[in-house]
């Protein structure tokens, strides 16, 4: 039987004037911007559909705003009925919502304490992320492995997204090592992103506690199909284990590569990206071939 998977992205796919034709075309929408803005204490929609893109790149307002937008455009979806979902990073957020771990509200105050805990921690530690492109996993792991020994500097593969494209994290030296000697390997690109620190690194160590402890006092549901988490890449139903492995997610690799492998071999025929851009789509039909992709935002 062929199933549904419907995903959800992570920062970086925000842009200006984010969600606004959903406020526009909708009064339920435009109710859960207005609690948003409510929950948030700042106006996030004014931030989203007239903030310049350095509004928009602030840890603090991205990840709400990406939050949001993917949300929000869920719900406006007739009839909804995922057999399974899944999210990039933050996007694991919104996905937990779409299967009723999550109350919309509950899940953006979480989402809040992540990005502000988050800003704190790339502020306590200047850090960063670079893309590394063709090149083997095993190779990329290697020499990360390697630079770690020899230097004492922090640097890990940090997000598998598709074949021949793997994140690393770090500090500021030990990436610049690591983009050298990628290069050396043999790889096509390997270049620093422009992110505000080592996200999914044990740089973000400084804001897991506060995160575990907000999670641990938050409610979760049972869900009405299964997550694929980051940390583990298989069905996750268990609300105790969604909770460690959110909570895991923070200093852990996004392995978006092994998930939609697993969410395919699950019986997943058709992948849905619900919220802003188009990158899972295209991260998707680099991982499987024969599936149907589409959009909704």
């Amino acid at each position: 039987m062929s199933k549904q998977a419907y995903v959800f992205p992570g920062q970086g796919s925000q842009f200006k004037g984010m969600g606004k034709n959903l406020f526009d075309s909708s009064n339920a929408a435009k109710k859960l911007f207005e609690l948003a803005n409510d929950i948030l204490g700042f106006d996030i929609s004014k931030i989203m559909f007239e903030g310049t893109d350095e509004d928009l790149k602030q840890t603090n307002v991205t990840q709400p705003a990406v939050f949001l937008h993917s949300v929000i455009a869920y719900k406006s979806i007739e009839n909804a009925q995922p057999d399974m979902v899944a999210g990039h990073s933050l996007g694991e957020f919104s996905a937990l919502v779409a299967n009723s771990v999550l109350t919309f509200e509950d899940a953006l105050r979480l989402v809040s304490i992540r990005a502000k805990a988050m800003q704190k921690a790339c502020e306590l530690n200047p850090s960063t992320m670079a893309a590394v492109l063709a090149l083997a996993d095993d190779t990329v792991e290697e020499i990360c492995t390697a630079i770690q020994a020899e230097t004492n500097e922090i640097v890990v593969a940090a997000n598998y997204n598709c074949p021949g494209q793997l994140v690393i994290s770090g500090s500021l030296k030990g990436i610049e090592i690591a983009c050298e000697r990628m290069k050396a390997a043999g790889a096509k690109r390997a270049l620093v992103l422009p992110v505000g620190g080592a996200f999914h690194s044990p740089l973000m160590l400084p804001a897991k506690e506060e995160l575990a402890n907000a999670i641990e006092a938050t409610k979760f549901n049972i869900p009405t199909c299964p997550i694929y988490q980051n940390v583990v890449a298989t069905a996750v139903t268990d609300a105790t284990a969604i909770k460690e492995n959110l909570i895991a997610q923070l200093t852990g690799a996004v392995k978006w590569t092994q998930i939609v492998q697993a969410m395919h071999a699950d019986g997943a025929t058709k992948f849905i990206e619900v919220g802003p851009g188009k990158v899972l789509q295209g991260l998707v039909q680099k991982i499987v071939k024969d599936v149907i992709v589409e959009g909704v935002n």
